[in-house]
């Protein structure tokens, strides 16, 4: 079976290496450069940060730093500095793990554009050395560097033992590095006035932001390809279904989303992401009133939640059943009768881990907002609670596994029906139904029934009060220790930091605002944490 490298996040990666490697004394040298006027118009994907100081001090200087970190860093020497990163194309390989089993790996070629605002010996330095020492450390060593004189500067080439390479070119207080020597020269014809910069795309706008991004069409119709692979990949061993996925999700993501925008603020609330997702205008006047919010007044089922909860999930929808027919729908509208029919036969799959067996049925069966719930991330282990008031349609909308001649067991006031293997679980008490992994649905009537639960969680009022149709949380327990370790010292302190997700629909897409405590920027910079230790592939 092919596994997945996740070959893309080197991309994020090595922008996190910019953001945190920058650390020379920097002064006034030659007269800067906007470096998003020096990357080309037909990136596929484009990040910035107009300041790189601020956007690195939104997280050193916040409580939740403090906690984490011993200390944190002086960050004064990179203020205003600017940087853009661009992907321009990108590369697949695959390396034989062993005889049954192989990686894919997605290798993204990029150029970042760094504007140090330094002399240019300053700037010398920083490549020589800092940038040096981290490409052998990251190709394991024994990394060969030559230095020539290329368009009126010094040119970079670093090449490892096995004959991967990295360039950077310096002009003056300039950075042009990547891992794609193309990708650089795109940038000095756009220098030289032969290309347009990605400076004159409408899309990419200005505003009091710590970051900005933007994926092209182009760029999300490769990414959609990898990602359809990916997936495909992670499906099990069946070949039809890898196959009907590399094929389908692809296609399906190509014809229904546009472009994609993405921005960083700093909120009271820690970071803001801001993802304004655009929609095929045909996908996006269905989805806007399908998957309108139902203004649900409170969250009653809430104290079912564990406390200890992963990932909890809020779906308040007006009417569930239209939402999700809607949703079938649109997919089977964005590829052909035969595949439409296929998207169908699979949807079922999407309820199994919940015991449903007739989703429509279980739909209409239910009222007020649903709510899924997962204890481990890492685990496909789900459940879902909701309120019901025709529990007998509900009941027949449950797997046959599960038989309700006879309860299996009482749990306080519950009456809880086991599948005979007894991984599925689904219990009644009064008005409430909880449907799902057992282990799971005991945890969540154990909460609802005196135990400690997620509304003692500072996220159950942020999920119960939102206006959006979807609302979820997740504990991000990987990010914390791992910044620490780059930007800081990491502190005894352990925990995971709340991310809270909003996802609304109108008529020109999908926004989706996430909030969390060191927002997209610190996971970025904490893969530096997580890669460096491996040597790219």
């Amino acid at each position: 079976m092919k596994k997945r490298n996740p070959g893309v996040k080197r991309f994020f990666f090595l922008f996190s290496l910019c953001l945190c490697a920058s650390v020379v004394s920097l002064s006034c040298g030659s007269k800067p450069i906007d470096p998003r006027t020096v990357v080309p118009g037909d990136a596929l994907v484009y990040l910035e940060t107009r300041d790189l100081g601020a956007a690195l001090r939104s997280i050193t200087e916040s409580d939740a730093f403090a906690r984490i970190s011993k200390k944190k860093p002086d960050l004064s020497a990179i203020s205003s500095v600017k940087m853009s990163v661009a992907v321009t194309g990108f590369e697949t390989s695959e390396k034989a793990e062993s005889p049954d089993g192989s990686i894919l790996n997605f290798q993204p070629r990029f150029v970042a554009v760094i504007e140090t605002n330094a002399w240019s010996w300053q700037t010398t330095s920083f490549i020589e050395d800092k940038l040096g020492e981290f490409i052998n450390d990251v190709y394991g060593g024994g990394v060969e560097l030559v230095v020539t004189r290329k368009d009126g500067g010094e040119f970079y080439v670093w090449t490892s033992q096995d004959g991967r390479k990295a360039f950077a070119l310096q002009q003056g207080s300039l950075v042009l590095f990547g891992n794609d020597e193309t990708a650089i020269e795109k940038c000095q014809a756009v220098r030289r006035g032969e290309a347009e910069s990605i400076a004159k795309n409408p899309k990419v706008t200005d505003g009091d932001r710590i970051a900005f991004g933007y994926v092209s069409p182009d760029g999300l119709a490769q990414l959609a390809n990898i990602e359809g692979v990916s997936i495909a990949m992670e499906a099990g061993e069946d070949a039809e279904v890898k196959s009907f996925i590399a094929r389908v999700l692809p296609e399906i993501l190509r014809r229904s989303v546009t472009d994609l925008a993405w921005s960083a603020s700093r909120s009271a609330s820690g970071i803001e992401d801001s993802y304004d997702i655009g929609l095929n205008p045909q996908v996006a006047q269905v989805f806007a009133p399908a998957l309108t919010s139902g203004n649900a007044k409170g969250w009653d089922t809430a104290s079912f939640v564990p406390y200890e909860a992963a990932s909890v999930t809020r779906y308040d929808l007006a009417d569930a059943r239209i939402a999700w027919q809607s949703l079938l729908n649109t997919l089977q509208t964005r590829t052909d009768a035969v595949n439409g029919k296929l998207i169908s036969a699979f949807s079922v799959g999407l309820f199994e881990p919940y015991a449903i067996e007739n989703a429509d049925l279980f739909l209409v069966s239910i009222r007020g907002p649903l709510t899924t719930v997962k204890l481990d991330i890492d685990s496909d282990d789900v459940a879902v609670i909701a309120l019901s008031t025709d529990i007998p349609a509900l009941k027949k909308s449950v797997a046959k596994e599960i038989s309700f001649a006879k309860a299996s067991e009482k749990i306080g006031d519950a009456e809880v029906w086991r599948s005979a293997d007894g991984n599925a679980a689904v219990a009644v008490i009064g008005y409430v139904v909880i449907l799902g992994d057992a282990a799971i649905v005991r945890k969540c009537l154990a909460s609802g029934q005196g135990g400690k639960n997620f509304t003692g969680n500072s996220a159950s009022a942020a999920l119960g009060s939102s206006s959006a149709a979807i609302a979820s949380f997740t504990g991000d327990a990987e990010t914390p220790p791992k910044l620490s370790a780059v930007l800081g010292e990491p502190s005894e302190t352990k925990g995971a930091q709340p991310i809270i997700a909003e996802t609304r629909f109108d008529q020109t897409g999908m926004q989706r605002k996430v909030t969390s405590d060191f927002g997209l920027v610190g996971t970025l910079i904490a893969q530096f944490a997580a890669e460096a230790v491996q040597s790219p592939q």
